[in-house]
């Protein structure tokens, strides 16, 4: 069997070595991939957003399944493209990825299908003051984002008026986030723990991953700027199976009955991004893949085959109910970034040490290449995602940060609080 991830990034090289694990037999073709996913796969220099060369790319190593990575992917339509030449594809069209590449159709969505959120308005530079009258209501505690696509950083979270109003027109009259931002949303702003659930469906029947925590901001604390991700944990404390329950009954079976009846049937990795406030959990978010870096810590605990499930969503014959952790549940994922990330990242300097880390822990890479005599360099803003499992969380961190204190490369930055940090007193 073949597969071919499109996607460049840390997620896709875990979707690589998930597909690998208990295959001996099974080929992997990473489009474009990374320095990492080289060491496994065979990669080909394919732009992940590129319909047309996906699929000649497909065809070309006769995929029997395409998994798509990244969001700009799924929006760009490479499922649809895929479909249409009959080649079976893990991913949401285009139509129905609009759950996260348009935050009003999510919104819109989520409150025809009465999936609780935070409050919202959103609206373009043409009809601004409803945005401005908004921020005045709810006294400038809220947070602005882009309704398109902004590689997870077209968030501000604002405290008072003033920077609520140069958010809005960082967006509509700087063009900050490009053309991601030339609609925005304004929303209440909630407080509480964030929770992260993705569960993987065939666009009727869903199977339940176990839930994550992802670590947005910068620096410990939670402070600095928002980024991809910086690291995460599984299972985050204080998340119970009947919180599993009622996010699967009420937030993703909606969400997904609410897309077929709109006529954009989702299969696919569904993700729901949630807060928990004092008044109840609320959806900050959709994601129509899997998270990054979440997915680097909950596919390698899961006890079931992640190939089998990929294609079974992809082809319409996925069983419904819950996904397993083995017999090591808790994870731990840091993340480390480049100098100069998340803006301009500093790239070309040489990574030490991945050789000598502790085998147990998995090394993911991100912005990484490979030279041609092995040697690996940074070539990214997030470079590497260092996991560790182990019995309980405590012990998946220590190994964790014990494998990072082995990696260097000039810049290197990451979080240290990471499975201990703010998140429980968060604010989006």
């Amino acid at each position: 069997m073949r597969v071919l991830i499109a996607g460049s990034g840390g997620r896709e090289h875990a979707l690589a070595w998930a597909c690998t694990q208990g295959h001996p037999e099974v080929e992997v073709i990473c489009a474009p991939g990374n320095g990492g996913t080289a060491a496994l796969a065979r990669n080909v220099a394919v732009a992940a957003d590129d319909p047309v060369a996906v699929v000649r790319a497909a065809r070309a190593c006769q995929a029997d399944l395409v998994v798509i990575g990244p969001d700009a992917a799924l929006a760009a339509g490479v499922a649809d493209a895929c479909i249409a030449a009959g080649i079976a594809a893990f991913g949401p069209t285009a139509a129905a990825a609009r759950i996260e590449s348009s935050k009003w159709f999510a919104k819109m969505l989520m409150d025809t299908a009465a999936i609780p959120t935070a409050r919202w308005r959103s609206a373009g530079a043409e009809d601004r003051d409803e945005l401005l009258g908004f921020i005045d209501d709810l006294g400038g505690r809220c947070v602005v984002k882009a309704d398109g696509l902004a590689l997870g950083k077209g968030v501000i979270v604002c405290d008072d008026e003033a920077t609520a109003r140069a958010a809005v027109a960082a967006c509509l009259d700087e063009g900050r986030f490009g053309s991601a931002g030339t609609r925005v949303l304004v929303e209440e702003r909630l407080e509480g723990p964030e929770v992260s659930v993705l569960a993987l469906t065939d666009g009727v029947n869903l199977r339940v991953l176990p839930p994550a925590r992802d670590y947005k901001r910068a620096g410990d604390g939670d402070t600095g700027p928002n980024t991809g991700g910086m690291g995460a944990i599984t299972p985050p404390p204080g998340v119970d199976d009947d919180f599993l329950r009622w996010v699967e009954t009420d937030v993703l079976h909606p969400c997904i009955d609410a897309l077929a009846e709109a006529g954009s049937p989702f299969s696919g990795c569904l993700y729901a991004g949630l807060m928990l406030t004092a008044d109840g959990p609320r959806v900050l978010e959709f994601n129509a893949r899997f998270g990054d870096p979440e997915t680097q810590v909950v596919l390698p605990i899961l006890d079931e085959d992640v190939l089998q499930l990929l294609l079974d969503s992809a082809t319409g014959r996925l069983a419904p109910g819950r996904v397993a952790p083995g017999s090591r549940p808790a994870a731990a994922a840091v993340v480390l970034a480049a100098a100069g990330y998340p803006g301009a990242p500093q790239r070309g300097d040489v990574i030490t040490g991945l050789d000598t880390t502790d085998p147990g822990v998995l090394a993911f890479h991100a912005g990484t290449r490979r030279d041609a005599d092995g040697t690996v360099r940074t070539d990214g803003g997030r470079v590497l995602t260092l996991v560790a499992r182990g019995y309980s969380l405590d012990e998946a961190r220590r190994q964790a940060y014990a494998a990072v204190a082995g990696v260097h490369f000039d810049g290197m930055q990451y979080r240290t609080d990471i499975g201990i940090g703010k998140e429980s007193t968060a604010a989006r």
